[in-house]
């Protein structure tokens, strides 16, 4: 299956009740977490001003407090969205094989709490030790304007491509150790599609169902191609 018609049913499949579900659920934890954010913030700036005596602190620390729920959501809400997205995975997943591969979802094993705890703090780490790896090379590059952005888009795009087979791969544990059913310059197209949707207003929220799902479809084609 090429990636642009695993696309396709992936958000044809957006409609599903099993898929709605999740992705309210995923945009209003990703949501909570970045306002969560921003009230703590303002409060500890807002107490800190205050203590120093500094006229309309409460107000200052509001608009620090938004200032860093903004800039906090630029920076780390590809890792917020995709550690929320990994607890409702199995709901995506199951909702795909469902309907695609009915054959297939009978042996689709659930994770357990803390395996799916730990899956998510595995991925939320390789995120921030490589984006902060690739952070000095970026600045290196701020005077060519485009470089930081490129960089930081190469090494995400090889992440979420990861992270989105495994969400998939982990429940079908009935394969060989250290191997990846998605060819590697496919799942980095993914990454690609799927990060490039994630700075898009809206659509940001929609990007990890949509990339769960898709990745779904190319994990078992690809098994199929390898069953012939």
């Amino acid at each position: 299956m090429s990636l642009p018609r695993a696309l396709l049913l992936a958000v044809a499949q957006l409609g599903d009740r099993r898929v709605v579900a999740v992705l309210v659920k995923v945009a209003a934890l990703t949501v909570l977490a970045f306002a969560a954010l921003g009230v703590a913030v303002a409060a500890g700036f807002g107490w800190l001003l205050d203590r120093v005596q500094m006229p309309l602190a409460r107000e200052a620390g509001a608009l620090l407090g938004l200032a860093a729920a903004v800039l906090g959501g630029w920076v780390l809400f590809r890792i917020v969205a995709l550690a929320v997205m990994q607890f409702f995975a199995e709901d995506v997943v199951r909702a795909v094989e469902g309907r695609h591969y009915p054959a297939i979802a009978a042996r689709m094993r659930p994770l357990p709490l803390g395996r799916e705890l730990a899956q998510a703090m595995r991925a939320s780490s390789r995120a921030l030790a490589a984006n902060g790896i690739v952070l000095v090379p970026a600045l290196l590059l701020v005077p060519t304007a485009i470089g930081p952005a490129l960089l930081f888009g190469l090494v995400n795009a090889a992440l979420l491509g990861r992270e989105l087979q495994d969400m998939v791969w982990l429940r079908h544990p009935d394969h060989a150790a250290g191997t990846h059913p998605i060819p590697a310059r496919m799942r980095f197209a993914l990454g690609a599609v799927i990060a490039l949707l994630l700075l898009v207003p809206v659509a940001g929220l929609l990007a990890p169902v949509i990339g769960a799902a898709a990745a779904t479809h190319l994990v078992h084609q690809s098994r199929f191609r390898g069953a012939r």
